[in-house]
């Protein structure tokens, strides 16, 4: 089976990567980027078919689409950091909205006979309402960041291919998800870097954050992209799919569990600089939908992940000469 999973050396993708290969006859393709970092995929390149592509350029979309003959696709590529979509609204919507439309459009003209998950967001729901949570396929959206609406575009670009030239999409809104790799400016990881520079003695014991009431669901990333497999296994084409884990946590919640595998005391601090012109204030997700389609649920403990996600940070420190603070 060829698989084409785009942004693979991504935080998802390269966890999508070790999934795909440990299933039989898998072979396993992704795109990159000019000078795009590897290190995520570093243990895998031997067992992957890597293939720059810009994926906002149609030309270089249909040759990869072409060449390849892809079965199955994972579009994970995006510019996916919510803070970045307020600076660079135009570069988000671009990025997101047209890569995903040039990936259709080659599989339609090269008439590819591939089944295609799309990786939305649970940040299209934006404005929830107590009354709504949890929340599934079912709540309005209302977006509240550019990058909320690239991910409602993408989603209904997906869902108007199916319908219009009967492309197997599966849309798959996931809630937060995190675990090792993580990009260290999403909240989860930036914490747990901050309390391993801690550690070290290379960062005062203080943590910054913007606004701990929000609240959000959190799946380990490894679980997440077993959901992302099964939705294109056993979910229904056109459709859509919340995955999540059902609980939330706030985000001082989140720091107290990290807290919880280190030694060290900190005062915690907040930092206007880290808040957003709007923002979510609660996403809790029902996946009851997707659990009853196939099966899936998530499988490790927050406190896992959290672990996993720290010592990640650990370990990074530690292989590099001369550790200095951010």
């Amino acid at each position: 089976m060829k698989i084409l999973i785009t942004g693979i050396n991504g935080f998802a993708g390269s966890h999508l990567a070790e999934y795909a290969l440990q299933q039989p006859d898998a072979e396993v393709f992704g795109t990159i980027r000019n000078r795009s970092n590897l290190e995520n995929i570093n243990h895998l390149q031997s067992k992957l078919s890597l293939v720059e592509c810009d994926l906002r350029d149609p030309f270089s979309v249909k040759n990869l689409i072409g060449s390849i003959k892809p079965e199955r696709i994972f579009h994970l590529a995006a510019q996916s950091f919510v803070p970045t979509s307020w600076n660079a609204p135009e570069e988000t919507l671009t990025t997101n909205i047209i890569s995903e439309l040039n990936i259709f459009e080659a599989v339609r003209q090269e008439k590819i006979d591939a089944r295609i998950q799309v990786a939305c967001s649970s940040e299209e729901y934006g404005m929830v309402y107590p009354e709504e949570t949890p929340i599934s396929e079912n709540n309005p959206l209302r977006p509240l960041s550019p990058y909320g609406v690239s991910k409602v575009g993408q989603d209904l670009l997906a869902y108007q291919y199916h319908a219009s030239y009967g492309l197997f999409t599966v849309r798959t809104r996931a809630f937060n998800h995190t675990g090792p790799r993580r990009g260290e400016h999403f909240a989860t990881s930036n914490f747990a870097k901050q309390i391993a520079e801690i550690e070290w003695g290379v960062r005062e014991p203080v943590i910054y954050t913007g606004k701990l009431e929000a609240l959000r669901d959190f799946t380990d990333v490894r679980d997440m992209v077993r959901g992302y497999w099964l939705a294109l296994e056993k979910g229904q084409p056109g459709d859509v799919y919340v995955l999540a884990s059902g609980r939330a946590y706030s985000i001082a919640q989140v720091i107290e569990k990290i807290m919880q595998f280190s030694e060290v005391k900190i005062t915690i601090k907040t930092d206007p600089a880290r808040f957003r012109p709007s923002d979510v204030p609660v996403l809790l997700g029902d996946a009851g939908k997707f659990r009853a389609q196939t099966g899936w649920a998530p499988e490790i403990p927050f406190d896992v992940t959290i672990k996993d996600l720290l010592d990640y940070w650990r370990k990074r420190l530690a292989g590099k000469k001369g550790v200095k603070s951010i």
